[in-house]
């Protein structure tokens, strides 16, 4: 079932990015995707991480589409314009991956294939792990496999620190009232000082402001780091979907060995490390995700 209602500026198209902004109805609740391409395309869902939306994958869905492929790209539970629940438990990892099963079904197909940054990916683990029957293929752009995450955090203070954010976004409101302050200063600074030169200009950060203050969204976009954080899912076994990791290796936060440890969790992977790029992937060198992207889907994706 397909709703469609009001635009504004975080979910109107720039001219550059094809297709069209609607609502998609998962479990009864209406998710913001933007979709492009052929209907009758194999199906590429790109979902965004933390603290983006939509709007992070505009330099992909482009190429994607024009390739044949029928792209689909949600903002997902809790960010811009979909459902933001109170209930942290609604933002289990299980919960998020039913989110993604639920926008395939509502595109009438039993698989596709996925990309995810940062949290996307994770959500891509975890279903590539728990529910392979679904994927096609899995791309993971920033994103280690959940086992590597918990035990690098364990074995590294460096890498603990590093993502010392993810602590201290355990803190109820804080985290929401210091983001907030003079006009979103400080995740606008972070963004920019972890990405490469102009990566990010004003004009984007415009839209990303305009998803971070609806109402309720960024306790929502917390919730992901309170509900997993401290209690993550135990994914211990292997990955048989076909995947590639990709990789930039100037990464502020994540180190580029979880990558290749991400490995041991795959019997078919290969990876792919840019080294002049950040956590901010697809921001800093689109073109070369887009490639890498499309390698791994493996050629024209019109049916």
């Amino acid at each position: 079932m397909t709703v469609v209602t009001d635009t504004d500026e975080t979910d109107t198209l720039p001219a550059s990015v094809p297709g069209e902004s609607r609502y998609r109805v998962v479990d009864g609740e209406p998710f913001h995707v933007v979709e492009a391409g052929p209907t009758d395309g194999q199906l590429v869902v790109l979902l965004h991480g933390f603290p983006e939306f939509w709007y992070g994958w505009r330099d992909q869905i482009g190429p994607l589409a024009a390739a044949g492929y029928r792209v689909v790209v949600p903002d997902q539970r809790g960010y811009n314009r979909s459902p933001k629940p109170d209930d942290r438990a609604a933002y289990r990892l299980p919960r998020l991956a039913d989110d993604v099963l639920g926008l395939i079904d509502a595109s009438d197909r039993e698989t596709a294939s996925v990309v995810g940054h940062d949290w996307g990916g994770v959500v891509g683990w975890w279903l590539a792990s728990e529910r392979p029957a679904r994927l096609d293929r899995f791309v993971a752009v920033q994103a280690p496999h959940p086992g590597v995450i918990r035990g690098t955090i364990r074995r590294s203070p460096v890498t603990l620190a590093r993502a010392s954010h993810a602590v201290a976004f355990q803190l109820p409101v804080v985290p929401e009232v210091v983001s907030r302050a003079f006009g979103w200063r400080l995740p606008k600074t972070i963004v920019r000082r972890t990405s490469m030169p102009g990566s990010f200009d004003e004009a984007e950060f415009r839209r990303y402001v305009a998803a971070w203050e609806r109402p309720g969204a960024f306790t929502a976009m917390l919730n992901w780091y309170r509900a997993n954080v401290r209690s993550p899912p135990d994914l211990s076994g292997s990955v048989d979907v076909s995947t590639r990791i990709v990789w930039g290796a100037a990464d502020s936060f994540l180190p580029t060995q979880m990558a290749h440890d991400s490995t041991d969790y795959t019997t078919d992977v290969r990876t792919t490390v840019v080294p002049e790029a950040t956590h901010w992937l697809q921001h800093d060198v689109p073109a070369k995700v887009t490639d890498a992207i499309l390698d791994e889907l493996g050629g024209p994706g019109s049916n």
